[in-house]
């Protein structure tokens, strides 16, 4: 069986562009798929598997420092290489600061592009290899890159605070942690309110329990504080 290719997505609604980029792409042995805007690269991205984005910042509707700040925020570390017509420093930082990998400006040289494009790859595959993505304990399976939890392959929706509350205790499984510390570490205040513990607790434990009134994940330590047990 061929092995499968990596796959580029390349984002640009210039059909020009597109269609020099998807050469080069192409041409360097990858697959690519093209979107046209940032609503579209968005929306590819949620449902499809891609190793490398090419990416254009002046789009209609959602621009290319967007694209990356909502991929950003949502745990995907997908490499990014900016293409764009905008020379400034200021705008080659500010693409950096908020998550991207690269920038390369146009006109460009293909094979240069081409390089850095499997240099890259090449850099987030090793990257991936040496690091543990999916944490698992019992029947639940945390990724660190998505942020996304799962019981028993389906996914639990969780918001933000609840995420990093199912982190820490997914991370330190049987550990027990007091009030004090789980308010530092989530809220990053020393001053404790009981009662946004207590409620996120049970928003929690009515998400991943079997049964919420009698929790079995997490338990609660009495006069000490809550444990995760798988």
């Amino acid at each position: 069986m061929a092995e499968s290719k990596d796959i580029v997505l390349i984002v640009d609604d210039d059909q020009a562009v597109q269609s020099v980029l998807y050469k080069v792409i192409c041409s360097n042995g990858f697959d690519a798929k093209v979107a046209s805007s940032g609503e579209q690269a968005l929306e590819l991205v949620s449902g499809n598997h891609f190793d490398l984005i090419l990416l254009d910042i002046n789009m209609h509707g959602i621009d290319g420092f967007e694209v990356i700040r909502v991929l950003r925020e949502r745990g995907i570390q997908i490499p990014i290489i900016i293409v764009s017509g905008r020379q400034e420093d200021y705008d080659t930082l500010y693409g950096l600061d908020i998550g991207a990998d690269d920038y390369v400006t146009k006109p460009f040289n293909p094979v240069i592009l081409g390089a850095k494009v499997k240099a890259l790859i090449r850099r987030s595959k090793s990257n991936s290899a040496n690091n543990e993505t999916v944490i698992s304990a019992g029947p639940f399976r945390y990724d660190t890159q998505t942020l996304r939890l799962y019981k028993n392959g389906d996914e639990i929706i969780l918001s933000s605070k609840e995420n990093a509350m199912i982190k820490l205790f997914i991370d330190n499984i049987n550990r027990i942690f007091p009030k004090e510390m789980i308010y530092e570490m989530i809220w990053g205040e020393s001053i404790i309110d009981e009662n946004a513990i207590m409620v996120y607790i049970n928003r929690l434990r009515q998400k991943i329990e079997d049964d919420p009134s009698k929790p079995t994940y997490i338990q609660t330590v009495r006069g000490l504080g809550y444990r995760f047990v798988v």
